[in-house]
C-alpha cells in the first residue's frame, strides 16, 4: 500500500509537492521528504498537525518530546508510523516548518493506492518554488499587513467618564463593603 500526500502552500500559488510513502514509514520520514522536496534545511522546530474537514488543528505529532507527562498522548515524530494516525484519503494535516511565525504547509492524502510497495518516501511531483523556510519577524508582519497599534487601537480615547453606567461596579466603599480594597 502506498499513502500520496499532496502538499500546497498558502504563500506561493503554484507550489505543489507529491509524495508517496508506505503507511508504516514513520512521520519523520514523511518530514524528511517534505524538507528535501522544498530543499529546506533540517535545523528547525517542526510538528505536524492532524486537522479536521475546515483545517483546524487536532492531534500534534512533534520533532522531539514534548511533554513528559506520562498521562496525556504525545506523538513523535520518529516514534509514529504514519498509519497509526492516518487511515483515511481526504486527511488533512498542516506541516509547521517556521515555528516562530506558523507558517506552514497543507498536506492531503489524497489517494491510498493498493496492491503496490514502496520502499522509500518519493516526491512524484513538484511544481513551483517553495516558500521562502525562514522569514524575520519584519519580513512577517510586512505580508501580513501592519497593524496600526496608535493610541485608538482599542477604540475612541475621547469619552466621557460620565458616560459610564456605574451600576453594578463597586466603586466607592460606603462602610456596606467588605473593606476591601483593590
Amino acid at each position: 500500500m502506498i499513502y500520496k500526500f499532496t502538499i500546497i502552500s498558502d504563500e506561493v500559488d503554484d507550489f505543489l509537492r507529491e509524495i508517496q510513502i508506505d503507511p508504516e514509514a514513520t512521520f519523520f520520514d514523511l518530514h524528511e521528504a517534505i524538507l528535501k522536496s522544498a530543499n529546506y534545511t533540517d535545523d528547525q522546530m517542526t510538528s505536524f498537525f492532524l486537522c479536521d474537514e475546515d483545517w483546524e488543528k487536532e492531534q500534534e505529532v512533534t520533532l522531539e518530546e514534548m511533554d513528559d507527562n506520562p498521562e496525556l498522548d504525545s506523538w513523535v515524530m520518529r516514534e509514529t508510523p504514519l498509519s497509526e494516525l492516518i487511515e483515511d484519503e481526504k486527511q488533512k494535516l498542516l506541516y509547521v516548518f517556521d515555528y516562530l511565525t506558523e507558517r506552514c504547509f497543507f498536506l492531503e492524502l489524497t489517494e491510498i493506492i493498493t496492491g503496490k510497495e514502496i520502499k522509500k518516501a518519493t516526491c512524484t511531483k513538484s511544481h513551483g518554488e517553495p516558500p521562502k523556510q525562514l522569514v524575520d519577524f519584519e519580513e512577517q508582519s510586512a505580508l501580513s499587513g501592519n497593524l496600526d497599534l496608535d493610541e485608538n487601537f482599542y477604540g475612541d480615547q475621547d469619552f466621557d467618564l460620565d458616560d459610564f453606567d456605574m451600576d453594578g461596579f463597586d466603586i466607592e466603599n460606603d462602610g456596606k463593603g467588605t473593606g476591601e480594597s483593590f
